[in-house]
């Protein structure tokens, strides 16, 4: 009975495990109230000089980022406040992080466009396909 009892915990460990691994996060493809946009897009504006705001975390912004992007962490420093303070509500904006795992700019795309920010770009693919396209980065 002891070794059925270890064996059915065992099981359903495994079970929650995988069920975690399964319900991996994944950054939607859209944002309401944005225009999403690829590397290739994506490039287009940086070459037109639009604002980009990398939205990971310090120790990410040191590792490498997107050349000329400022750092605004949507856990301590994105704000309404922060955000105009780089930028009019009317200037365009690239809002970036991790790629298609990391859901922080799909949430930073969101409160932009509730705090009335008119032309926020979601660069989904982030700062992973900017790099891997030989982009210019620091």
């Amino acid at each position: 009975m002891k070794i059925l009892n270890i064996l059915i915990s065992v099981l359903l460990l495994s079970l929650v495990s995988f069920n975690s691994y399964a319900e991996k996060k994944i950054s939607p493809m859209t944002v309401d109230g944005t225009t999403s946009v690829d590397t290739a897009e994506a490039k287009k504006l940086f070459d037109q000089g639009v604002l980009f705001v990398d939205v990971r975390s310090t120790k990410a912004w040191n590792a490498g980022r997107i050349a000329d992007s400022i750092l605004l962490d949507s856990k301590t420093s994105f704000t309404e406040q922060a955000l105009l303070a780089e930028m009019k509500k009317s200037d365009p904006v690239v809002i970036y992080c991790n790629g298609e795992t990391c859901l922080r700019s799909a949430a930073a795309c969101k409160k932009a466009v509730s705090w009335g920010f008119a032309k926020v770009y979601y660069y989904r693919d982030g700062y992973p396909a900017w790099k891997s396209a030989g982009n210019p980065v620091e």
